[in-house]
């Protein structure tokens, strides 16, 4: 099966286990802390059951999702080297838990540490973001980018995490932002879409695991967008450590970006 379809067809998965697993839970759900200090709520457990069971009818692979302990996410990453889904079943918990309909289901399959296709569904929104490698990126059925991404920093709307970025760098992205303006919508796998689709020009997050964008980065790449690391080098998938990601939706922009960046950090 080409994978554009198999992009499809996981699309119809996600969009059973959001429709059955999740929105039944929406405002009522009621949120705990994991050790990490993370939110995690019911709905977070019956997705990531529901999509262990229904992933198969797509692929028959591991699954290494958010909610597992990290001895079982390194058992599954290790089993997966030719071919293991990763899963977050709930991206934005706590949007969701405070009734904020700005979350989302991101499933992706990647084989040698490389995501083949993959699907960020919102079902508040009904917005399925998705994407085959070397087919495009997509949002329900539309090809991304939807728009034409700011051609300097200075007029760029940026998506920025503060809350993990170093200190000195927080203070002068907030003193001397080199950008138009800034937004922050609590969900790590809807922002690396809304950069694809140029809702956002340029991003910035401290600290990403695997699942916040093991289906983001390929939906960015395939409209045309640049991620890396803030340390300059590639993002590369692994299950630990988190990473300081940065994103453009154009490669001159992603430059201007990481220049300014790495040129104020310290």
């Amino acid at each position: 099966m080409p994978l554009l379809a198999r992009a499809r067809a996981l699309e119809s998965v996600v969009r059973d286990v959001a429709r059955e697993a999740i929105m039944p839970h929406f405002l009522r759900a009621a949120r705990e802390f994991k050790d990490d200090g993370s939110s995690v709520t019911a709905a977070d457990l019956a997705s990531q059951q529901a999509l262990l069971e229904r992933l198969p009818e797509v692929l028959d692979a591991p699954v290494i999702g958010e909610e597992m302990t990290p001895e079982q996410q390194l058992e599954c990453w290790q089993a997966g080297q030719e071919g293991v889904w990763c899963i977050d079943p709930i991206d934005g918990t706590t949007n969701f838990a405070n009734g904020v309909p700005l979350f989302a289901v991101s499933v992706a399959y990647l084989v040698g540490g490389e995501t083949q296709f993959g699907v960020v569904y919102n079902p508040t929104t009904d917005e399925s973001f998705y994407a085959a490698k070397g087919a495009g990126a997509w949002l329900n059925g539309k090809r991304l980018p939807l728009r034409a991404p700011a051609k300097r920093l200075a007029f760029s709307v940026a998506g920025i995490d503060f809350k993990r970025i170093p200190n000195k760098l927080a203070a002068n992205l907030v003193m001397t932002p080199p950008y138009y303006s800034q937004r922050n919508f609590g969900s790590s796998a809807l922002e690396w879409c809304f950069v694809a689709a140029g809702r956002l020009d340029v991003y910035l997050h401290g600290g990403q695991a695997l699942w916040d964008y093991a289906a983001g980065r390929l939906i960015l790449e395939e409209a045309g967008g640049v991620y890396g690391v803030l340390d300059g080098g590639p993002l590369e998938a692994a299950p630990l450590p988190k990473r300081a990601v940065v994103l453009a939706a154009d490669p001159g922009l992603y430059g201007e970006w990481l220049a300014w960046l790495q040129a104020h950090r310290k």
